[in-house]
């Protein structure tokens, strides 16, 4: 598999759009930010501050940025920790964030891998274990992938509930 290169570069040569499909109810479990939030540490401030200036910087030069995440209910404690921090790292940046809990979800069709879709151009898959660790990202510029990613992604977003009405079960 081809190396892929940094999230920073692939958004540099986005223009238009970066859309992204979260699917999974835990990530990364060794992350110290959740590790410090689950033993009720307070979070650093800003939690994610090299994300929230990329978001920022890109946002300025025209890139609309949007998140879905298609969540279990009741939220597993990793969500629960994205959900406190989301409006300081993402909201705040300038991403539009929703949340479908999976009981909405009936009937949708998604891949079955995170990804992001830029300028309906390319995907960028994100591979994890069951546990959350990080395993690999794969990109595809294969236009019919591309079209179902961007697709289902939409369909979701139709779904999702924004971040500011999301209550958390």
């Amino acid at each position: 598999m081809a190396k892929v290169p940094p999230f920073s570069e692939l958004i540099a040569a986005t223009t238009r759009t970066a859309v992204h499909l979260e699917t999974r109810d835990l990530y990364t479990p060794d992350d110290s930010r959740f590790l410090d939030w689950m033993a009720g540490k307070p979070l650093p401030v800003p939690a994610n501050p090299a994300w929230s200036a990329l978001v920022r910087a890109n946002i300025a030069r025209g890139v609309e940025f949007r998140r879905a995440r298609i969540v279990s209910e009741p939220l597993a404690d990793y969500l629960r920790f994205e959900h406190a921090i989301t409006e300081e790292v993402n909201i705040s940046a300038g991403e539009q964030v929703r949340w479908l809990p999976r009981r909405l979800g009936a009937g949708l069709c998604v891949p079955l891998n995170d990804y992001w879709v830029l300028d309906n151009r390319l995907v960028r898959f994100g591979y994890f274990a069951g546990d959350g660790t990080f395993l690999q990202h794969e990109l595809s510029e294969d236009p019919a992938v591309v079209r179902v990613c961007a697709e289902a992604f939409e369909a979701v977003w139709r779904r999702a509930i924004p971040h500011a009405d999301y209550r958390p079960v």
